[in-house]
């Protein structure tokens, strides 16, 4: 009785340290080209309804479904590129509007919400030992 109770408390402890170990490390966001490289082709096969650009897309897009930091607006964009980025027998309009609809929001959605931190100081105003009014002439 004992010896089950002691091999799943190990389990429970193993994971705990696991998890604490996965939330340490950082995993960037995509970068704004990888994303453009995905719209770009994408859109080729809306356009062109060929095997290869959609296989290309879906190759594309596939690894970015598993991102942890993509938000779930931006996963589903993807999602449906997934799913529809496929050669058909007829280049409907509605099968080019399902494929570059989601594209063309590709960028906007799934743009980092990082800030970027600014490499230089504001400049300040400078130093005039004049005073009153607004420094033009006068003694």
């Amino acid at each position: 009785m004992i010896r089950p109770l002691t091999t799943l408390l190990s389990v429970a402890s193993a994971l705990v340290s696991a998890a604490g170990l996965a939330a340490d490390l950082y995993v960037p966001f995509p970068s704004e080209e990888s994303l453009k490289d995905l719209q770009l082709i994408t859109i080729a096969c809306a356009r062109d309804n060929t095997a290869e650009s959609c296989a290309k897309s879906r190759g594309l897009a596939d690894p970015l479904m598993d991102h942890p930091r993509l938000p779930a607006s931006c996963k589903d964009l993807i999602w449906s590129i997934v799913q529809d980025a496929k050669p058909a027998s007829i280049n409907s309009y509605q099968r080019r509007e399902a494929l570059s609809d989601p594209a063309q929001r590709l960028l906007l959605v799934c743009r980092s919400m990082e800030r970027a931190k600014p490499e230089t100081q504001q400049p300040q105003a400078p130093n005039n030992p004049k005073k009153g009014g607004f420094g033009f002439g006068g003694s």
